[in-house]
């Protein structure tokens, strides 16, 4: 392990100090070390370090007002030509105009980032954000149990 020198101020200190404690961190380095490790992720998730051809899952979370015409529809749509992408949804009704829905995504990094941008920007959608985790895909050859074998993919976060 390496060590480093930092230098933060004051009030940057206190905040970290703050959140070690929060989270139950022994020392500040176990803190800076998951913070950094955080930031790196999500740097290459977003697309800043040449994830373009880099796989993620993600987490689209996304409020709509259900009453807009033809919204459902439209997202219904998008999902359909995106079949490829989407793992699982959730949907929850706010209120009377309110939906809420959690869509859980796999594939290539721009893809994800794209098909999350184009069902944000549609009229009605009132709030989204995608989160994205870098992942490694690979396909595997194995059993469950006493059952044949079989070949299926799996997703690591690295």
């Amino acid at each position: 392990m390496q060590r480093v020198t930092i230098s933060l101020d004051g009030e940057l200190l206190a905040e970290l100090d703050r959140f070690a404690a929060q989270r139950g961190y022994s020392g500040r380095s176990e803190a800076v070390r998951d913070l950094v490790r955080s930031g790196l992720q999500q740097h290459e998730a977003d697309g800043d370090a040449g994830a373009e051809g880099r796989e993620c899952v993600a987490a689209l979370v996304y409020a709509y007002d259900h009453s807009a015409r033809e919204l459902a529809g439209r997202l219904t749509g998008r999902f359909h030509a995106h079949h490829d992408l989407t793992l699982a949804t959730l949907h929850a009704h706010l209120g009377h105009d309110s939906c809420l829905e959690v869509a859980l995504l796999r594939g290539p990094a721009t893809a994800v980032r794209s098909f999350g941008e184009q069902l944000v920007a549609e009229r009605g959608v009132l709030y989204g954000r995608l989160v994205t985790l870098p992942a490694e895909v690979s396909s595997e050859r194995h059993t469950h149990g006493s059952g044949p074998s079989h070949s299926h993919e799996h997703a690591k976060i690295r």
